[in-house]
């Protein structure tokens, strides 16, 4: 079960670095065809110092430590009854191959509906880069059925 004192509760920080292979891996995962994010002369071309950063590539990136749910797990919610529900995000600048970016979590709520069968954990993200530049904005939704 989840405890709403855990509201506000910060995560330790994750950095990732953002690799062109991986970049390139996971445009051809999502279909994108678009070659600036394949292409490294295309995307200087299109004016991106290099491969640019798909924009939900930012969940797959925060998720690269070795135990993703581990934070999750210490405030109760157990990985066999988690759900992903909802993932959001707000871009300020982009992110190309080869930029290094922080992750600061906190919990932002916790609530529940049907009377604690469900039980709802929101995560807020500040993702900044190597030059302390907030580049994006997470909020990912998790469910944890009781």
């Amino acid at each position: 079960m989840l405890n709403t004192s855990d509201i506000g509760k910060v995560f330790p920080s994750v950095t990732a670095v953002v690799e062109k292979g991986r970049l390139r891996f996971f445009a051809k995962a999502i279909g994108e065809n678009n070659p600036i994010y394949t292409d490294e002369a295309a995307a200087k071309d299109a004016g991106y110092e290099s491969l640019p950063m798909p924009p939900t590539f930012f969940f797959s990136l925060k998720m690269d430590v070795p135990n993703p749910f581990e934070n999750y797990e210490k405030v109760g919610a157990s990985l066999a009854k988690i759900l992903h529900a909802n993932q959001a995000f707000v871009y300020h600048q982009s992110v190309v191959a080869g930029d290094s970016l922080t992750f600061e979590s906190h919990i932002a709520d916790i609530y529940d509906k049907k009377a604690g069968a469900l039980e709802f954990l929101v995560e807020k993200t500040k993702v900044s880069n190597q030059r302390g530049q907030h580049v994006a904005d997470m909020t990912t939704t998790l469910v944890v059925r009781n």
